[in-house]
């Protein structure tokens, strides 16, 4: 099977996938470097254990509505592993046999497991976050105020990764209120449930502190006519962005950040290690981070980045 194809539910129903499968599933998927990323980190590992030889990662445009459909289908057709990506994160987690704790405490699951009675749900976004913070931006979440954007499956990490690292203080931003409750209610029973704060996208919070980082889990900026998320000139100078979103490798937002000095940064080094911690949990061998971001970077036509 071609793994550079975007393939859908009726592909899922009438075609075989040989050997060890595994897959991105989301909705729009097509934009997705997942497959280039995987693969070259298969190749990686195969070229020192045979047991690798016929993995092959793939990706599934599978629309939310039939997501209850498709599930079932990628366990009976024997795929070892799920990636979930927008907008299934959430969803999946009512379609799943178990739950790892960080899954649990996210309420969200973006990678599947393959067991005897369904699928386990795992969550990486927190691990691939706090590690592309460090290595992009020279920012601990431990001490950090941070000023989150979103409430999907990937703000839901990011929130929950923030308190158990122990940030000092985190605002989460939201233009739904229902949806903000809800990933209030994953974080406010934590320990130091106290330091979080919400707040409406009309009303952000006054008097910050000179340093922090501001972090983008929203979808807006995956066209290039969306607005910035957030008005950076309300951020102190000593701040910093991410942006989740890596394609387009520079948002409006980012642009924004730039052009007043502050320090920005893309999703891709999350993609990139919250993608390696997966592999590893679905092949329980150690994976070549290098090579999955220089395969996402000539995927992106991007030159290759030296941080990893």
């Amino acid at each position: 099977m071609n793994t550079e194809f975007t393939y859908t539910l009726e592909d899922l129903k009438a075609a075989r996938f040989e050997g060890t499968a595994l897959a991105v599933v989301g909705h729009p998927i097509a934009h997705s470097v997942s497959p280039a990323m995987h693969n070259a980190a298969i190749v990686k590992l195969r070229e020192r254990d045979s047991r690798f030889t016929d993995w092959a990662y793939y990706r599934f445009d599978i629309a939310p509505e039939d997501l209850a459909k498709a599930i079932p289908l990628f366990y009976k057709n024997n795929f070892l592993g799920l990636n979930l990506t927008i907008p299934h994160k959430v969803e999946a987690m009512n379609l799943i046999h178990g739950v790892s704790p960080d899954a649990e405490r996210m309420g969200a699951a973006n990678t599947l497991v393959w067991g005897e009675h369904g699928y386990d749900g795992f969550n990486t976004d927190g691990y691939g976050l706090k590690t592309a913070l460090k290595l992009d931006l020279g920012v601990d979440l431990k001490g950090a105020t941070v000023l989150l954007l979103g409430s999907g499956g990937a703000a839901r990490a990011a929130a929950v990764q923030c308190m158990l690292d122990g940030c000092a203080k985190l605002y989460i931003g939201n233009r739904s209120v229902e949806r903000l409750s809800q990933v209030m209610e994953a974080v406010g029973s934590m320990r130091g449930g106290e330091r979080v704060n919400p707040f409406p996208l009309s009303a952000p919070p006054q008097d910050l502190a000179s340093e922090g980082v501001l972090i983008n889990a929203t979808s807006l900026g995956l066209k290039a006519e969306d607005p910035a998320p957030f008005d950076v000139a309300q951020l102190p100078p000593g701040w910093a962005v991410y942006d989740m979103i890596y394609n387009p490798a520079a948002t409006g937002l980012i642009k924004a950040a730039s052009s007043r000095g502050l320090r920005a940064a893309n999703g891709l080094s999350m993609l990139v290690h919250q993608g390696a911690r997966s592999l590893e949990i679905w092949s329980h061998a150690d994976v070549d981070a290098h090579s999955m971001q220089r395969a996402a970077c000539h995927a992106l036509n991007l030159p290759p980045r030296v941080k990893i």
